[in-house]
Order: structure tokens, then C-alpha cells, then sequence
């Protein structure tokens, strides 16, 4: 449990490099920008068109000014959070496609800075961009592959909603373990399987960080402040705690 709490907590430990290391903010001021544009403009849009198409709905069938007006602030809510989760699920795909490229620079300046473990890649900007992103569309599959399941479970009369929360918050946790710690993987050219048990090799605190990420990436514009920090905290948690010793056990165990 004490393992939980520490990756839990562990984000706002990262907070404090990017004072120490301006350049950590300078990679992160594009992708904030263009996902704050995205994600401000999908949700505002389709929040506007949802209780747009239900107040004109509500109004035809209702003429009690006060019963409508109750209606309708209860109806907001509900939408508010509806648009909360597509916008959420928006931000897994979309953001990380954008953020890929700046999210590489953000982890690689942490390993080789803070940590003294530089991986030599010595690639090109568009090579190493398409690289990054190609990574980033292996998660969306994986992620997608547990999430539409899901959510057709949840249709299942009684048992599907339980079901469906129960194993989706701990597929979040762990997906978003992998995604922020993936970087120093791509980077050690790990193959998406070994990605995945290096990071269940330490369930409890991959899911303590996952379940904090989770938590940070579902907030409206937090997400899209606290998405260079993740990466940052990601690459931290995953050589503090050694998550790294999986390359030298793979080499160890491939010698004569």
C-alpha cells in the first residue's frame, strides 16, 4: 500500500523541475497551447449544442416556466459531465498525438539532466517525430481495444454498469501508468509487450501514479497544464524506482 501512495503522490514531486529547468516549460508552451485550443473548443461547442437541442426539445413539450427552468438546470449537469468524459477520451487520443513530439523532448531532457542516463537515438526531427508518434497510435489501439469493449458491457442489464466502472477505472490506471512512462521505453526500443510487463512488474505503484493521472487528466484545463509535469513524473518515477533494470536484465540474460 505504501507503494500506492508514493506513485499516488509521486506528480508533484516533478512540479519543481520545471523552475529548475526553464527549458522544461519552453517544450511544453506548444502542446499547451494547441490542446487548450482543441480541448476548449470541442467541449464548448458540443456543451452548446447539447443543452441547445434539449432546451428546444424541454420547451415544446413543457409550459410551466419554473418546472422547466428546474428541468433544464438538472439536465446542464448531466450534460456537463457527459461532455466531461468525451472530452476526456478526445484528450487521450487526440492530445497525446499532438503532445508526442514535445512530450519526447520533455522526457529525454529529464533522463539525461536529472538523471545522468542519456539514450543515444541521434535522430533527425521528422524521423524522431514520426517515431514518437507512431508509438503514441500503438497505445490508442491498446487503449481503444479494452475501452469499446467496455463500454458495450455497460449495456448488459443490472451487472454491465458495475462491471464496466470496475474494470475501466483499473484499466485507466494502468494506461495511464504505461503512457507517461512509455517514453524512456520507445526510447530503450522496447517492444509494446515488454512495455507492458515492465510496467505491471511493480502493480502497486504503477497503479498509485496511474490512478493520480488519471485523476489530473480528467480535469478541464488542469489535464492540459498538468500533461508535461506527467511525462516528466513518468520518466522520474520509472528510473527512481528502477523500472529501468529491465534493458540490463534482458542483456544479462541474452549473454553466453
Amino acid at each position: 500500500m505504501s507503494d500506492f501512495i508514493f506513485g499516488f503522490f509521486y506528480p508533484f514531486k516533478s512540479i519543481k523541475l520545471f523552475f529548475r529547468h526553464p527549458k522544461l516549460i519552453g517544450y511544453s508552451i506548444v502542446p499547451m497551447v494547441i490542446n487548450l485550443i482543441i480541448y476548449g473548443a470541442i467541449f464548448f461547442y458540443t456543451f452548446s449544442w447539447i443543452t441547445g437541442k434539449s432546451e428546444d426539445a424541454i420547451e415544446n413539450n413543457i409550459s410551466n416556466t419554473v418546472l422547466f427552468e428546474i428541468i433544464q438546470y438538472f439536465l446542464k449537469v448531466f450534460y456537463f459531465f457527459i461532455v466531461l468524459v468525451i472530452c476526456y477520451f478526445l484528450f487521450v487520443i487526440l492530445g497525446g498525438i499532438v503532445s508526442a513530439p514535445f512530450n519526447e523532448k520533455i522526457s529525454a531532457y529529464i533522463e539525461d539532466k536529472i538523471y545522468n542516463k542519456k539514450t543515444e537515438r541521434n535522430l533527425p526531427f521528422i524521423p524522431d517525430t514520426v517515431q514518437s508518434i507512431a508509438a503514441e497510435m500503438k497505445k490508442i489501439a491498446f487503449y481503444l481495444s479494452f475501452i469499446i469493449p467496455l463500454f458495450l458491457i455497460n449495456f448488459i442489464p443490472m451487472i454491465g454498469s458495475v462491471i464496466s466502472f470496475v474494470f475501466g477505472t483499473g484499466f485507466s490506471f494502468f494506461f495511464n501508468a504505461l503512457d507517461f512512462m512509455d517514453y524512456p521505453l520507445t526510447r530503450r526500443m522496447a517492444g509494446f509487450r515488454e512495455k507492458l510487463k515492465v510496467v505491471n512488474s511493480k502493480k502497486m505503484l504503477s497503479y498509485g501514479f496511474g490512478a493520480m493521472a488519471f485523476l489530473l487528466t480528467f480535469l478541464p484545463v488542469i489535464n492540459v497544464l498538468m500533461n508535461p509535469i506527467l511525462v516528466a513524473a513518468g520518466t522520474g518515477l520509472f528510473y527512481e524506482k528502477d523500472y529501468d533494470d529491465f534493458g540490463e536484465s534482458t542483456t544479462s540474460s541474452s549473454m553466453p
